[in-house]
């Protein structure tokens, strides 16, 4: 996403100057002609190196590929919901914001790494909420020494995250309580509790964009200036090429994992929570540090708590409904490693919306929790 061209000031009456071809040339380069020099890079580079020298180093170049492809996903999914108008396009937004985590989990799940699975909803909902908020906070902060948002809207995407929660420690809890004999019941409950989460969520979206969406019109994601000035024809071509490259990497990388992680020495769980959350959330990041750089935390907020929201709500349920035709019967249980690690990240996330205001002290404690969740994931066997 490019950057609007700065204003100078000006006598009144008259009209700020355009920006010129060249200005926004440069504001190009700075976000999206770096992303695109990544994919034309790394993407050559991993389909070659999957046909010619797999292992580690497929792993690695399928890793930073997906960065540019989740981005054009997401900024082709933004220019035709803004063409959408507010209605269907925060639909498609709310369908289509997390679909590289799915596309990616899916690859997993149908090559048996449920445990992969598992770890990248976890790494993808705390990278949310603690690593992408806390640096847009961060980076606003060193910016703005105070900033303010809409704290409705943020704590109402926490308590979302709080259901999220409780679906998840119910079957972990479950299985402690009764031990074996839980067993047969996990995934029935796991398929009960996923089609409740997605009534829930297509209620939420009735909330923010129908009944309540004067919560979270205070800023307006994806205004032109904002945007690609690509035609509706331009990004649908854009989203389905991404989402091609997007299904190619993915299954290179799932095929790649055990070398990687032999090679690295991680574990299962720390490739899911951190690196795969990490790749999934790179679009998320940049587009949250750029907004609170231009003191537009409430978006910053939505996009870490929405991002959130969807995995949550979206991509886990529709993953445990999925593996039904696939015959692996993913489901809702996880760790308590994990469990513990979603609850703190929701607390954590949820004391610094409490106020309204956010400082980069406490971007800098966000980051910290994440770090130290990172730390405990690495040595989990």
């Amino acid at each position: 996403m490019s950057t609007p061209a700065s204003v100078t000031p000006s006598s009144p009456g008259t009209p700020p100057p355009a920006a010129s071809p060249e200005g926004e040339g440069k504001r190009g380069f700075n976000v999206d002609h770096l992303f695109l020099g990544l994919l034309a890079v790394f993407f050559p580079l991993a389909v070659a190196s999957h046909f010619f020298f797999p292992g580690t180093w497929t792993f690695v170049l399928c890793a930073v590929a997906l960065v540019p492809l989740a981005r054009l996903m997401g900024e082709a999914t933004e220019v035709i919901a803004h063409k959408l108008g507010s209605g269907l396009g925060g639909l498609m937004n709310a369908s289509f914001g997390n679909a590289a985590e799915l596309i990616i989990a899916l690859a997993a799940l149908r090559s048996g790494h449920g445990d992969v699975v598992k770890a990248s909803i976890t790494g993808a909902i705390l990278g949310n909420l603690l690593l992408v908020l806390g640096a847009a906070i961060l980076a606003g902060g060193l910016k703005y020494p105070r900033q303010t948002f809409n704290m409705t809207a943020a704590l109402s995407g926490s308590s979302i995250m709080f259901l999220a929660l409780t679906a998840m420690t119910i079957p972990d809890l479950f299985h402690a309580v009764r031990g074996p004999a839980a067993e047969p019941v996990l995934f029935p409950m796991s398929v009960a509790i996923s089609v409740i989460l997605l009534i829930v969520y297509a209620l939420s979206l009735l909330f923010s964009l129908k009944t309540h969406a004067h919560l979270y019109a205070g800023e307006e994601h994806g205004a032109p200036e904002e945007m690609p000035t690509w035609t509706t024809k331009k990004a649908s071509i854009v989203l389905l090429a991404a989402t091609l490259g997007v299904v190619v990497v993915a299954e290179f990388l799932v095929h790649a994992i055990e070398p990687a992680i032999a090679t690295f020495g991680f574990t299962h769980t720390f490739v899911g929570v951190i690196i795969i959350a990490i790749i999934g959330n790179a679009a998320e990041h940049s587009t949250a540090i750029l907004m609170a750089l231009k003191n537009k935390m409430d978006l910053a907020f939505n996009i870490a708590f929405e991002s959130s929201k969807q995995i949550a709500l979206f991509v886990a349920p529709v993953l445990v409904l999925v593996s039904i035709p696939l015959g692996q019967h993913l489901t809702l249980e996880f760790s308590h490693m994990e469990v513990a690690g979603i609850a703190i990240g929701t607390g954590a996330a949820a004391l610094i919306a409490l106020d309204g205001e956010s400082n980069w002290l406490e971007g800098v404690m966000l980051l910290g929790v994440y770090a130290i969740l990172g730390v405990a994931f690495f040595f989990i066997p």
